[in-house]
């Protein structure tokens, strides 16, 4: 499936990446801890339930997760970087910040991030 781009915003799946001007990223978010990449050394962005695919970078950089599953996560990227899925045609990104955001679903009683 072909990435949208849509005036400088991407989507991947269920994948939202939206750049944030580095003066507008919130202190609290400089302030969480980049996110452990995995034993692939991958900053991973979601990673699929039931498929086990993922949507991932490996270029440097820096993931920050907020502790809240349903607030958008944060991505340094200094230079740039492709973000890959195995379903999915690659994106190419820009250097800088992005705000991730996971495409959410309405449940009886509850929103939840979608799980694939």
């Amino acid at each position: 499936m072909a990435p949208v781009t849509l005036r400088g915003m991407y989507r991947q799946g269920d994948i939202l990446i939206v750049p944030v001007a580095e003066d507008a990223v919130p202190a609290s978010v400089r302030a969480l801890p980049p996110a452990a990449r995995d034993g692939r050394g991958r900053m991973v962005l979601a990673l699929g339930e039931a498929t086990g695919h993922a949507h991932a970078l490996t270029a440097p950089g820096e993931l920050r997760r907020d502790p809240n599953p349903l607030a958008p996560d944060h991505l340094w990227l200094p230079s740039g970087g492709r973000l890959a899925h195995e379903e999915h045609a690659a994106i190419s990104l820009p250097k800088g910040w992005y705000r991730v955001i996971r495409q959410r679903e309405y449940v009886p009683g509850a929103v939840r991030v979608v799980a694939d």
